[in-house]
């Protein structure tokens, strides 16, 4: 069973089949399983004539999440919102594209996990717990981090795609992914399926630069019209 199979690589797969095979002599059942079938998980699906199970409704208690865009002039309305859920008794998310500032001329301008906690911490969100989380932490950081934020022992997580997958906090509600117009259709879904996962209802706010993108108006534009992964 491979879950979260879009996170693998073909020759990853190719090899777990081949310890199955070494094992028992012969090709083992396989079960993939992914909440984004990006291209690769299409083209496994027909090339490698696997059967299809759709399961697309929400578990029971679950509310769909509300998407809303905004530009990075707004940003201050995005925090406001994030604040008001938090004072609530909610718990929210900050997600960026890079660990720490970057020197590198075309990045200069895109903010980053490690800057951003200390900026929110001492300005718009002083008050609340910020926590970081990035993967350049050791696992041991990681895990103390995160079995703070489920302890509410943080109200505002602020960091990378490491939490991509595998996180399940029900009392977060509030997702801001900035400089949304820089991540995938994929990783903005995933991302997005971090929160919502209890009874409350939940928003993702993606805040983007766009410049004179029209395509990531349109990518992000789909993000706010649908909560479906196909």
């Amino acid at each position: 069973i491979v879950d979260e199979q879009h996170r693998f690589g073909v020759l990853q797969r190719g090899r777990v089949l081949e310890l199955g095979r070494a094992s028992v002599g012969k090709t083992p059942h396989v079960l993939v399983m992914t909440a984004t079938p990006i291209p690769r998980t299409l083209a496994l699906t027909v090339y490698g004539d696997l059967d299809v199970s759709l399961l697309d409704e929400l578990p029971p208690g679950r509310t769909p999440v509300v998407t809303e865009v905004f530009r990075d002039t707004q940003r201050d309305k995005v925090y406001q919102l994030l604040r008001g859920a938090v004072e609530a008794g909610r718990q929210a998310y900050v997600v960026l594209p890079l660990v720490e500032e970057s020197d590198k001329e075309s990045m200069q301008s895109i903010r980053d996990a490690t800057g951003t906690a200390e900026e929110l911490a001492h300005g718009i969100l002083h008050g609340l717990r910020v926590g970081l989380l990035h993967g350049k932490m050791s696992s041991d950081e990681k895990d103390c981090m995160m079995r703070a934020f489920i302890r509410h022992q943080v109200d505002v997580l602020v960091s990378t795609t490491v939490i991509e997958v595998g996180i399940d906090v029900p009392n977060a509600t509030v997702m801001v992914v900035e400089h949304a117009e820089r991540f995938g259709l994929s990783q903005l879904h995933q991302l997005r399926g971090r929160v919502g996962r209890g009874a409350h209802e939940s928003s993702c706010y993606l805040v983007a630069r766009f410049g004179q993108s029209e395509d990531a108006i349109r990518r992000l534009g789909v993000m706010e019209r649908s909560t479906d992964g196909f």
